[in-house]
């Protein structure tokens, strides 16, 4: 039988790894400061807020703001405007990362896989106002290289607004997505595959399998455990559509597919100065979001084992 290593104290523990707590403090500090104080602040979403009392001093209303917006005709639409633009965003820009990282790694000359690897993260860098100013420029109605060459290809209207039209608001916002970022995140799943044994490719070869079945039995194995990781802190995170992105792209022909709850917020809760009523609505979202993390998180654990915790 194997003997059971004794615990240590309290007193002994942090005497043997008070160098890892050391490291670890600044983070927990950060944390700390600017993402569990000003949970303080979400009492505002349950009172009815006044610049003379402040955050605490409101009349208590309850779910009043709540339930305004669940009675409001902009719930449904917001809703399912950030669920289909988050969603898509996760199906076909979750993918891309993977699959470009397993085609990096397939390239054997060291010269030439540096080149694309560089090539491909080059977008990330390009800050979301550039990103914009490029799309309304190569996509603007009548001028734009982009929209010209598409309705040349009769892929879309000659008198089609692509910028200001609802039905391709989605795609631009995806597709343009899917540019910038595929090469960074392509990152973390490069880094798991260098952690496989070289001789399982060279068993590969001998069996005679192509690169693509290479991929298949050999790459993909190897990074599901990340793949599973990553997918589940991002269904976590499925209504947060980034807000700076689609503030931008939005105007006043694409607002019924562009309005999600993070532009909502921002209008009716900041500029109309509805405060209590935007908190109510940030923490439904957030709500949301972590129903949605640990559902992901107990589907994942018990279809293959792998989990946050």
């Amino acid at each position: 039988m194997k003997q059971k290593k004794p615990r240590l104290g309290v007193k002994k523990y942090f005497q043997h790894t008070w160098q890892l707590w050391v490291m670890l403090l600044p983070a927990m500090l950060y944390i700390l400061i600017f993402c569990y104080v000003p949970m303080y602040g979400i009492q505002l979403a349950f009172r009815e807020y006044s610049f003379d009392a402040g955050i605490t001093g409101g009349q208590w209303v309850g779910m009043k703001y709540f339930n305004q917006y669940f009675q409001s005709p902009m719930f449904w639409s917001t809703l399912k405007n950030t669920f289909v633009i988050a969603g898509t965003s996760i199906l076909f820009g979750f993918p891309a990362p993977i699959i470009l990282a397993m085609v990096i790694n397939q390239i054997r000359n060291k010269k030439w896989k540096k080149v694309v690897q560089t090539t491909v993260y080059i977008p990330y860098f390009i800050s979301v106002v550039v990103l914009v100013s490029m799309m309304n420029v190569m996509l603007s109605n009548g001028s734009g290289v982009l929209s010209n060459f598409l309705k040349d290809l009769h892929l879309v209207g000659e008198s089609t607004n692509i910028l200001g039209s609802a039905k391709t608001f989605t795609p631009l916002y995806v597709i343009s997505g899917i540019w910038q970022s595929m090469g960074w995140n392509s990152i973390i799943f490069i880094a798991a595959l260098s952690g496989v044994d070289t001789q399982l490719y060279d068993a590969c070869k001998i069996d005679g399998a192509n690169r693509w079945q290479t991929m298949i039995h050999i790459d993909l194995p190897a990074i599901m455990p990340t793949i599973i990781i990553l997918l589940i802190m991002n269904m976590g995170s499925i209504l947060n559509v980034g807000f700076d992105k689609v503030y931008l792209m939005q105007n006043s022909l694409n607002l019924g597919a562009s309005q999600v709850i993070s532009t909502y917020v921002y209008s009716v809760g900041i500029k109309s100065s509805q405060f209590s009523f935007g908190a109510a609505v940030g923490l439904f979202n957030t709500v949301i979001n972590f129903v949605f993390l640990v559902v992901t998180n107990a589907v994942a654990k018990r279809t293959s084992g792998t989990g946050l915790m």
